[in-house]
């Protein structure tokens, strides 16, 4: 269509130069006036008609891309002009069109799809513009809010300001949890932002779900295990003592009745004596064991400011230098000197130190060993210092078990050393993980966001 087209504008366009050198050559040698402008008039008409010839085309792509633009669909092109290269051009036309109606179809059909694919989901999904319009929001996101129209974010303001300010706050790829009132019970949402840019600018898709009865099974499960732990180190202590006040009764008490004074000698006073040293032992130890638990609850807000890791990490190894020596351990740090954290420097340090006092223990059972302090970065935007060891590492059974308060493995343990970590950290809006490879390698990571 190209070439015939070109060919024609060729034709008419040498023509038309023709055409000019006779008119001109008509009007300047001499011949009748009337033949020069016979051949004015030809020349005029060829122009006309190679404007009109090329308007034709021009028109016509025109008004298919106004079609197009418009989603106008139902354009038809005739093609009896008589001209084959506008005859092929309606044809290619009417080719694209059909293209873009099938694709136009298809998205459509996709888009059906997708929209009652969302609503069958019993995840809560919705996506809101920049100015806070929310573009969809399927059945479940209006159920979880309690909406039956929801249109625009300010909604979520009459329902719960925290809920609002916390849905506005989501960045891209962020997780959180928000909890809330809906329907005058509190609800626990883990939300899931993800941005694109759609027609109407960059639009923010969350996802919500109701995960009240996950939690409220962990905080079973949790009290459940702290139940029986708190129980454990009561009875222990507990029972000896409950024990041993018998023995010490019985040597005074016979048949219901206290032995005379003239029946106690040396051996029975000696002997209660170590008894109530004993009782004393043991009350002393529960007394302890109410203090950590007194700790592990009444922990000081955080009062944080700009802390260089390097900084910390190097004042953390000073602390623990006799350590390395007396257990022949080997302490090393890798981190960048412009790596900061914003965190309570007291209690961060408390943390790293307990990591740190863990490994070396753990490293006293193979007799030395290396442990290795370093930072790294933790998509998105997170820092992670790592206290890593070559020891003899965790079973995958306790894995679970060993942030539980007051769980230990260690005869002299308290068990409220990781427990205690874990919720510093959660205080700074953070978290303490673990892996462990046992015989290998264990690695404790400090996460701060």
């Amino acid at each position: 269509m190209t070439g015939k087209y070109r060919a024609n504008i060729a034709i008419r366009l040498i023509l038309l130069i023709l055409v000019s050198v006779v008119t001109g050559w008509s009007f300047g040698s001499g011949q009748p006036v009337y033949t020069g402008l016979a051949f004015a008039s030809v020349l005029v008409i060829q122009v006309v008609n190679l404007f009109y010839y090329i308007n034709r085309v021009n028109r016509k792509i025109a008004f298919f891309f106004e079609a197009i633009r418009n989603e106008d669909h139902s354009l038809s092109f005739p093609r009896h002009s008589g001209d084959s290269v506008l005859e092929k051009l309606s044809a290619n036309m009417e080719r694209i069109n059909r293209q873009i109606q099938n694709m136009h179809i298809e998205n459509r059909l996709q888009e059906q799809y997708f929209s009652a694919l969302t609503e069958k989901v019993a995840t809560g999904i919705f996506s809101f513009d920049q100015n806070g319009f929310v573009i969809n929001a399927n059945s479940s996101a209006r159920e979880m809010l309690g909406l039956k129209q929801f249109t625009h974010l300010k909604q979520l303001e009459r329902l719960d300001e925290k809920l609002a300010a916390s849905v506005k706050d989501l960045k891209e790829g962020e997780e959180r949890l928000i909890s809330c009132a809906v329907k005058n019970e509190t609800v626990t949402f883990f939300a899931k932002a993800s941005g694109f840019k759609g027609n109407n600018g960059y639009l923010t898709l969350v996802s919500i779900q109701d995960i009240r009865k996950e939690l409220d099974e962990k905080e079973l499960d949790s009290w459940l295990k702290l139940i029986r732990v708190l129980t454990h180190e009561i009875m222990n202590t507990i029972a000896p003592v409950t024990s041993l006040s018998e023995n010490l009764c019985s040597y005074f008490v016979k048949d219901g009745e206290a032995i005379p004074a003239s029946e106690v000698n040396d051996k029975m006073i000696s002997m209660t004596i170590r008894g109530l040293e004993v009782i004393r032992e043991q009350g002393q130890g529960l007394t302890r064991f109410v203090d950590s638990y007194r700790k592990l609850t009444r922990l000081p807000a955080p009062e944080k400011k700009i802390l260089n890791v390097k900084e910390l990490v190097e004042k953390t190894v000073l602390l623990l230098r006799p350590e390395q020596s007396s257990n022949k351990v080997r302490i090393t740090y890798s981190v960048e000197d412009d790596i900061t954290i914003y965190a309570d420097e007291k209690l961060v340090t408390q943390v790293l130190l307990n990591l740190v006092k863990n490994s070396v223990e753990a490293l006293q059972e193979t007799g030395g060993g290396t442990i290795r302090i370093y930072s790294h970065e933790i998509p998105p935007g997170g820092v992670g210092i790592s206290v890593a060891d070559n020891g003899p590492g965790i079973p995958a059974e306790l894995i679970d078990e060993i942030f539980i308060p007051f769980f230990t493995t260690r005869e002299n343990g308290t068990g409220i050393g990781l427990s205690l970590s874990r919720r510093i950290m959660k205080m700074h809006k953070g978290d303490l993980k673990v892996k462990s490879i046992p015989g290998s390698e264990t690695v404790f990571t400090m996460v701060f966001y």
